[in-house]
């Protein structure tokens, strides 16, 4: 199998049974795999934990970018939130999973911690210029919109109330339009 193909096949199954302590090796069973293979492509569990939360971040980031000539700003942002909610049904689990790891100082989330925010903030920053928000205060509305918007995907995980949680997106969606 191709370090894609394992990768895909991890997120997947992460995505449907959490990262527990599964080991390197019930993992590997579970994909179809041996652990020697994820080990020959991840280095260890952790580089395979890490490579996953990258993985489904750049994809985010990708959705993002590719909706950036298709209408309005406040357009680009109502799907933008569409896809990401049917992202975090799926995998919205095991990011807050890892996220925890990270706030944790778990040491296979070292290298994630900026990314979990910091790589966000440059496009989202230019998303708010975008939409008119005065540079200067641009980044400081990119870090809210980014905390609010997790915060919504951590409530529609919770609650399951995806009407309320779009109602309050879509809120947050007309703030931030000047």
């Amino acid at each position: 199998m191709s370090r894609a193909t394992l990768l895909t096949d991890a997120i997947e199954h992460f995505a449907r049974n959490g990262i527990g302590d599964a080991s390197l090796r019930a993992i590997a069973t579970a994909i179809g795999t041996s652990h020697r293979m994820l080990i020959y492509h991840f280095g260890s569990r952790e580089g395979l934990l890490a490579e996953v939360v990258r993985t489904v971040e750049q994809q985010q980031r990708d959705l993002l970018a590719s909706l950036e000539d298709q209408g309005t700003v406040t357009e680009q942002s109502a799907e933008f939130w569409r896809r990401v909610t049917e992202a975090a049904l799926i995998y919205g689990p095991l990011f807050f999973e890892l996220s925890a790891h990270a706030m944790q100082d778990q040491p296979h989330t070292e290298a994630l911690k900026a990314d979990l925010i910091n790589v966000w903030l440059p496009p989202l920053t230019d998303l708010c210029i975008r939409a008119g928000i005065p540079p200067a205060e641009a980044p400081a509305y990119a870090r809210l919109g980014l905390a609010a918007s997790r915060g919504l995907l951590f409530d529609l995980l919770l609650t399951g109330d995806k009407q309320g949680v779009d109602e309050a997106a879509d809120l947050l969606n007309r703030l931030f339009a000047v």
